[in-house]
Parts: C-alpha cells; structure tokens; sequence
C-alpha cells in the first residue's frame, strides 16, 4: 500500500511541475507561488501519511512562502 501512495504522491508532484513549466505568461511571483504551493502539498501529504488536511495545509503553507520570497 505504502508503494502505491509513494508512487501516487510521485506522480502528483511530476504532474504539477509539467503545469507549472507550461505557464510562461505568469510572473515570476506567481511561478514562485505555484511552486511552493506544489512542494507544500507533496511535503504536507508525506509528513502526515497522506492526510487530505495535511496536503492542503502544505500547500497553503508552501504557497504563501513561495508568494513571498522575492519581496
């Protein structure tokens, strides 16, 4: 089970770096957004074992720390 929830979480986070590589119209602010939004999520559901919470607080987390970083 656990192999199939690590290739699961894998494939989400390959998944949102192709989204986040296809928007070349977005600023540099709004990249840095997405991306810590995509690591946040992979990190929240890895810390909490899967957790549908964990993931989106990761990844709330991992986008306000992304939306800040270049201020």
């Amino acid at each position: 089970m656990k192999t199939i929830q690590r290739f699961a979480i894998s494939t989400l986070a390959a998944a949102m770096l192709l989204g986040v590589v296809g928007c070349a119209g977005m600023s540099q602010q709004d990249k840095n957004t997405a991306i810590g939004a995509g690591a946040g999520a992979v990190g929240g559901a890895i810390l909490t074992g899967g957790s549908t919470v964990g993931t989106a607080a990761g990844a709330v987390v991992g986008g306000v720390i992304g939306h800040e970083v270049n201020k």
